[in-house]
Formats: structure tokens, C-alpha cells, sequence
């Protein structure tokens, strides 16, 4: 399995199992957070930790991810991004359109955080 994912009580943690997000597997990872998104999950984190490299079409299926959370009036977190793919998502300007911490705990952290603001 190439996704791990886990369904919490408000979030969903994607976490990929892959060195490199490209053209082959990330068309499975879009799978993953339409499904989650259409199943009702707001919220994602998506745990980068192992991987090493991404590509345009990683690139795309993270923002497939924002983008039905953000329709869902929900919060996408990315975490663990390791240099090069930091250094990826910095050159594609990415870093100001979505959140992004160091570890999974921060960005469920994060999460509850926005969904405590949200209910206010």
C-alpha cells in the first residue's frame, strides 16, 4: 500500500509511503482524498516524511487535496517535508497557499485548532 490512511475522529491522515510522489503513483494518492472528501472528511493531514521527491503531478494531487477541504469549509495540513521537496513546493510558490508544519501531531494540532475557531 503506498497510502496509509487513517480516519480520526475530525481528521484524516493520509500518510505516503512512497520516495517519490510522481506521475505513478500520484493519480492513487488523488484517489485517496477525493474519496476521503466525498465520504464527508473536511480535514486532512498529509505526512510527506518518507518522501523524497515530488514531481508536477504530486504537486497536483496535494492540491486536489486543499482544494476539497477548502470547497468543504475544511483545513488541509501538509507535514514532514523533507528538503528537496520543501525546497519544490517554496520554487512553486506553494508555501503561501497551504499550510505546512513539521510533524503529523502539529498539524492535527492545527486542525482542532481551526475547528474550534470554526465553531465559534
Amino acid at each position: 500500500m503506498k497510502f496509509e490512511v487513517e480516519k480520526q475522529e475530525k481528521v484524516v491522515v493520509v500518510t505516503a509511503r512512497v520516495e517519490k510522489l510522481d506521475a505513478l503513483c500520484a493519480p492513487e494518492l488523488k484517489g485517496e482524498l477525493v474519496l476521503a472528501n466525498k465520504e464527508g472528511h473536511r480535514n486532512m493531514v498529509l505526512d510527506l516524511s518518507e518522501t523524497r521527491y515530488i514531481d508536477s503531478s504530486g504537486l497536483s494531487a496535494v492540491l486536489i487535496g486543499h482544494r476539497g477541504c477548502r470547497d468543504a469549509q475544511g483545513t488541509f495540513v501538509l507535514c514532514g517535508l523533507q528538503p528537496a521537496v520543501s525546497k519544490l513546493v517554496s520554487i512553486s510558490q506553494l508555501d503561501s497557499v497551504l499550510k505546512i508544519v513539521p510533524t503529523v501531531q502539529e498539524a492535527i494540532d492545527f486542525v482542532f485548532m481551526e475547528e474550534v475557531e470554526r465553531d465559534l
